[in-house]
């Protein structure tokens, strides 16, 4: 049927099953009324037009075409590219990066037409491949142009970083930034641009680089820095990098050093704790070389000194309060405000001498109150002290503690020359190792006390100005020595035990406190042997020769196992015996042999007031015509021979004849002497 006369020019042509039988087929144009009924027509008819149709369409394998959707049915896309059949594309290639479907029913799309299947009829169609076909063609005609491309950094690689420029690009490390960047994960995610500078279409290789785009950016904002940039200029900037010792700032294609002592008058330990990357700063240049474009930039000069009155707002004596922002070894630093420290003093922190360090009284960080010592405006430096806010325990303690005091304590310290032992806060005193006992031999203080033991000790001495506080454990007892002399006589013949040696004799214990030396001419043994003979804790006896309690000597000489009955008596040579030896061919007073014990008790100046030593010496009367045990007033004087070393019961005033010792008798009466030999 007919609807209408239009002729359309076909060029006949077998059918693609038939191509290669009807080779060499001339074309021929063929007139038709394109409404002419399709039963009217041929078949050679029919493939000759259908032919000319694909021919005019330019459908081709291998290129891009432009199709249109017409069905949208789940996850598959229906597009008709004017073929005799539709292909189908996967709907995730119509999806943007938010996931959304960015076509609709009769939209256009250009999609890569991979294959066409004549058998079945189907196409095999690609959206995705399409449009990095379309890129390629867009990245060679920038990269032929010289003109730069945006892409978005997706993944790290081996040596730089993948952009997504529409295909896969690699960006090398050395050309991300001007500087080197350490950590390049920072950089995923950035959509920048970037210039091609390495295009191979078929390896499918593209190297991009930034950096010749900030280069070139640089260069152009150097020259306009550089025509305002002078010292004492206010400038803004860009902290474009942060290390340990400061920050730079980009001030416009030139970069400057802020360093981390001119950010702010006050204390960081960072320059991140003040700036960040990125971050707009105002600046001050302080320095400027041109030759080697290095400038040194501050923040804090921008602000006045706050030292430049500090004496007015801190005066000496003044009480403040602060953070503590530091604590070295020495003491801790007080922030009193921004830019403004002071330093207390481990010394001025507490009258406890103990502490040993600032972290034993205060924490970091914390608000604490101190006292204006002092301050130094030229070296910007304000000395504080936290102890002047206390009672000095120092002031009172002559008052509490007065001399001769029994006080109890705990041992705190323990050194080589006593022990220190806490009496309150702030205040201990020291025992000196030779006021530790009266008869122990301590070599170190650590053998008789440990930390922490309580003890008992008398009060010695206290220096205020020195704040020192003297102790003494031995004077809670008394001195042995003091009564030596009343419980030991000469020719006393007593046990004793061995506790030294030395290279002149041995020293012998014979009471607790009490030792005495016996001579090495008073042993039996040679010096060689002492060792084995005299051990440490060996007893012996014996004889007392010489006791000075005031120089605290007692001289012994050993006797012999049996020359000493069971009673302890000795069998032997006796004190008188001793006396006479010692005095034979001697010039020696008997006084001098005693010890002059009667001067030492505190009767000599009386005796020597009745009796004086000129009018009656020791050599006008022989100790061995005399013992002690009968010894006479004329032979021997008052000062010589003291009432207790010669008792009245041995030596009677009525034995001694007057008409014998005149001069004594009329220098010495009897008279005088009885009431002295009473006392």
């Amino acid at each position: 049927m007919v609807r209408g006369e239009q002729n359309t020019t076909t060029q006949a042509r077998t059918a693609p099953n038939e191509h290669s039988k009807a080779a060499g087929v001339q074309k021929k144009t063929i007139n038709m009324n394109i409404d002419t009924n399709v039963a009217e027509l041929d078949r050679d008819q029919f493939a000759a037009i259908f032919d000319e149709y694909l021919d005019q369409k330019s459908i081709k394998e291998q290129t891009v075409v432009t199709g249109k959707v017409i069905n949208i049915d789940g996850d598959w896309i229906t597009v008709d590219i004017g073929y005799k059949a539709e292909g189908s594309i996967s709907r995730n290639e119509f999806l943007n990066e938010e996931g959304e479907l960015t076509i609709e029913v009769g939209s256009d799309v250009d999609v890569y037409l991979d294959s066409m299947s004549e058998a079945d009829g189907t196409l095999k169609l690609s959206k995705r491949r399409a449009d990095q076909m379309k890129a390629w063609e867009d990245i060679a005609t920038a990269h032929e142009a010289g003109e730069t491309v945006k892409g978005t950094i997706i993944s790290r690689v081996k040596g730089g970083l993948s952009v997504d420029i529409g295909v896969k690009a690699f960006l090398p490390g050395s050309q991300v930034d001007l500087r080197p960047v350490k950590n390049l994960e920072k950089m995923l995610g950035l959509a920048l641009e970037f210039k091609i500078i390495k295009f191979n279409k078929r390896r499918g290789n593209i190297v991009l680089s930034r950096r010749v785009l900030l280069e070139e950016d640089r260069k152009v904002k150097r020259t306009e820095t550089l025509k305002d940039l002078e010292i004492d200029a206010i400038m803004i900037g860009v902290v474009k990098n942060i290390t340990d010792y400061g920050a730079f700032i980009d001030l416009g294609g030139i970069d400057g050093l802020l360093h981390i002592t001119d950010m702010t008058y006050g204390r960081i330990t960072h320059p991140s704790e003040m700036v960040e990357v990125g971050q707009e700063v105002e600046v001050k240049v302080l320095k400027f070389d041109a030759e080697s474009q290095r400038v040194s930039l501050g923040c804090k000069q921008i602000r006045p000194d706050p030292w430049a009155e500090v004496d007015l707002r801190y005066p000496a004596g003044a009480i403040v309060r602060g953070k503590v922002v530091s604590m070295p070894d020495y003491g801790c630093f007080i922030e009193l405000e921004d830019g403004i420290e002071g330093l207390v003093h481990i010394s001025e922190m507490t009258w406890n001498k103990r502490v040993k360090h600032p972290s034993k009284l205060v924490e970091m960080g914390t608000v604490v109150e101190a006292k204006v010592l002092g301050v130094d405006v030229e070296n910007k430096r304000i000395s504080l002290g936290m102890r002047q806010l206390e009672a000095n325990p120092w002031d009172v303690v002559e008052e509490t503690y007065p001399v001769g005091t029994i006080i109890k304590g705990t041992v705190r310290n323990i050194t080589d020359f006593g022990i220190f032992v806490g009496i309150e806060e702030g205040i201990d005193g020291l025992v000196h190792i030779s006021d530790l006992s009266w008869s122990q031999r301590i070599k170190h203080p650590s053998e008789v006390y440990n930390k922490g033991d309580d003890v008992e000790a008398r009060v010695l001495n206290i220096d205020r100005d020195s704040e020192r506080f003297s102790l003494g454990i031995k004077q809670l007892s008394d001195d042995p020595w003091l009564s030596v002399q009343s419980r030991y006589f000469l020719g006393q013949v007593i046990k004793g035990t061995v506790v030294s040696r030395t290279d002149f004799g041995i020293f012998v214990e014979i009471e607790q406190g009490v030792e005495g030396l016996v001579h090495m001419s008073e042993l039996s043994t040679p010096e060689g042997e002492w060792a084995t003979v005299y051990p440490d804790q060996h007893e012996m006896f014996v004889e007392v020769r010489r006791v000075d309690p005031y120089d605290r000597k007692l001289s012994l000489a050993e006797v012999s196992s049996d020359d000493v009955d069971t009673d302890g008596n000795q069998t032997g040579e006796t004190a008188g015996d001793f006396i006479a030896r010692q005095t034979e061919d001697s010039t020696a007073r008997l006084g001098d042999v005693l010890g002059d014990l009667s001067a030492k008790l505190g009767v000599a100046k009386a005796a020597a007031e009745e009796a004086p030593v000129e009018e009656a010496p020791v050599e006008a009367a022989p100790v061995e015509a005399a013992p002690v045990e009968e010894a006479t007033v004329e032979e021997a004087p008052v000062e010589a021979a003291p009432v207790e070393a010669a008792p009245v019961e041995e030596a009677p005033v009525e034995e001694a004849p007057v008409e014998e010792a005149p001069a004594a008798e009329e220098e010495a009466p009897v008279e005088d002497a009885e009431p002295a030999a009473e006392e």
